[in-house]
């Protein structure tokens, strides 16, 4: 059996693992590189193995540095299944036609204005490419066993972190490989805690947040503390926020302040889209999230929704206060551009950031304090107040990684850090050994690593998946 990682090695992008045994090819994750130009052009260069040598897709969750390349997949020629639970595949439809259209867009106003060094410059991929791989996706329960071929089957686990995240645990060769996929928090304002495991054989975990511990402050209060002081002098706060996630749990908390008198009652805009679509479907996974009914309209009344550019164009031309929450959360891309050229340049305005910002990213820089912020081609200066909210944060910290990695009962014979920069990697690295004594590795880029199957005699005895154990909550593998 063998392991190959083909991304988020040393960055937290990219998610894409191929796992090899028992006559199959499992990709495990098929994401976008994102972040500093190096990482984004392995976008643009071939798969390192042929896509029609494999059998099947398995998908973590929606983030599209774990499905965003999928189109490109499809484009190669993979005709496979794409496994993945119902909110991962109904999130798909929905974030992968928007980046699509998004690459289209910008590749036009690239070429309309003349700023790119390519000539045409083109998109990643198509809207063509991506309804194509999206007839490939095959909904699957959380907790129920996927029977592939060989004796190979999975399960996928709820991870918390955002709608259908799953941890994966693929029993292959006798042997039970897991991926934590993206960990959520214990505590989460919308989310339930990560289902923990029992047993892995090898494990796989992410560590974004290997390096830091979250701070015990209230989200709604910082938030508070943002809008009263940018109000104060007339400025708009512009909430640069991942669509999925993170954008829903900033409605809740305004919808909160709101409902409490602890906001003005000023208009806050969500212009993007795709959140506005992905905030409509919480209300069709209620067994997924914390949610009741009444509290998933809250979220959608809590702003008002702007869909056509025009109306995008209006609120960038508007004049505070008020707060504007758009996408990206990195601001790599999509409207929040346009109104961080309008508003970054006035000092009464303020930048919220409420997530990670990889490295490269124009987040980063703001996150750095930049004077100055790259678009479209030209340098606007950074003048408004730049605050960070990490505890809005959807991943677990190291702490709770931890405590998620110490419910296996035995520890795994391999352990694999990945979706990490290099210090957060090493971080949980060592925390890992020294509090859990357990053998951890930090892969690098397309590294592979041999595992042992089980003897023949062991993986008949084991050829049928395990169960839940309903009296812990934990996975029985």
């Amino acid at each position: 059996m063998k392991l190959t990682f083909l991304g988020a090695t040393e960055t937290v992008t990219g998610s894409k693992y191929l796992l090899e045994g028992a006559g199959l090819r499992l990709l495990i994750d098929c994401g976008l590189f994102q972040g500093t130009k190096n990482l984004r052009l392995r976008n643009w260069a071939p798969l390192p193995v042929p896509v029609d040598t494999l059998d099947a897709v398995i998908l973590t969750h929606a983030h599209l540095d774990h499905s965003g390349y999928l189109p490109v997949l499809a484009r190669m020629g993979y005709r496979g299944p794409v496994y993945a639970t119902s909110g991962t595949v109904d999130l798909c439809g929905v974030m992968l036609r928007d980046s699509a259209k998004l690459q289209e867009e910008e590749a036009d106003f690239a070429n309309r204005h003349g700023f790119s060094k390519h000539h045409p410059a083109l998109p990643l991929y198509t809207m063509e490419d991506t309804e194509r791989v999206l007839r490939q996706l095959v909904p699957c329960d959380f907790d129920n066993p996927v029977m592939l071929k060989n004796g190979v089957s999975f399960r996928l686990l709820p991870a918390g972190h955002i709608l259908g995240a799953a941890s994966l645990v693929v029993h292959i060769g006798g042997k039970l490989i897991a991926f934590s996929g993206d960990l959520g928090r214990p505590v989460d304002p919308i989310m339930r805690t990560p289902m923990p495991l029992a047993h892995a054989d090898y494990l796989v975990v992410e560590s974004t947040y290997g390096d830091r511990l979250h701070p015990e402050s209230d989200p709604a209060a910082e938030l508070e503390a943002i809008f009263a002081r940018t109000f104060k002098h007339g400025g708009v706060v512009v909430i640069p926020s991942f669509a999925v996630g993170r954008t829903q749990s900033i409605l809740r908390y305004i919808a909160l302040l709101k409902e409490t008198g602890r906001m003005a009652n000023v208009p806050v805009y969500l212009d993007s889209p795709m959140a506005i679509s992905v905030t409509e479907l919480y209300r069709r996974h209620l067994r997924e999230h914390r949610l009741t009914t009444s509290q998933a309209d809250s979220i959608s009344k809590a702003a008002t929704m702007v869909r056509t550019v025009d109306e995008s164009k209006e609120v960038t031309g508007r004049r505070g206060p008020m707060v504007v929450i758009a996408g990206s959360g990195m601001a790599t891309g999509g409207r929040v551009l346009h109104h961080l050229k309008a508003f970054a340049p006035d000092s009464r305005n303020t930048i919220a950031l409420v997530g990670y910002q990889a490295a490269g990213t124009r987040g980063a820089a703001l996150e750095a304090h930049a004077l100055t912020l790259k678009i479209h081609g030209e340098y606007v200066p950074v003048r408004a107040a730049i605050e960070s909210i990490s505890s809005l944060s959807a991943h677990a910290d190291y702490r709770e990684t931890l405590a998620w990695l110490a419910s296996l009962s035995t520890p795994p014979e391999r352990t694999f850090i990945t979706h990490g920069e290099p210090a957060a990697a090493d971080a949980l690295r060592r925390r890992i050994e020294e509090t859990l004594h357990w053998r951890c590795e930090v892969p690098t880029y397309l590294e592979s690593v041999d595992l042992p199957e089980a003897p023949r005699d062991e993986q008949a005895q084991a050829s049928s998946m395990p169960t839940s154990d309903e009296r812990t909550g934990h996975c029985r593998f």
